[in-house]
């Protein structure tokens, strides 16, 4: 089962309770919100033991549509690549459940 934001901010409420819910979810989506303003710029996101998020261009090309067979002209884009840290690739490998 996958975690949402709102399930996040629960956990992170339930674990905190000094501070004000309103201001742990500002203080959230700052966060969130200067990742994606990084990487939009094409820089480089690095949060130490948890890991790097990094912008890839992905060149133009040309593709198939597979249900019809027809050539497809697919633009250039940037993608998003994360990259695990040591600290956290280490907590999901070697942790017992």
């Amino acid at each position: 089962m996958a975690i949402v934001k709102s399930r996040l901010l629960q956990k992170i409420y339930k674990k905190y309770p000094n501070f004000y819910k309103k201001d742990l979810e500002k203080f959230f989506n700052i966060i969130l919100e200067e990742i994606k303003y990084s990487l939009k710029k094409g820089e480089r996101v690095e949060l130490r033991g948890f890991g790097t998020w990094s912008t890839h261009i992905q060149k133009a090309r040309i593709s198939r549509n597979p249900k019809t067979g027809e050539k497809v002209d697919t633009p250039e884009k940037k993608t998003i690549h994360f990259k695990f840290g040591k600290e956290l690739f280490d907590k999901i490998n070697n942790e017992k459940k």
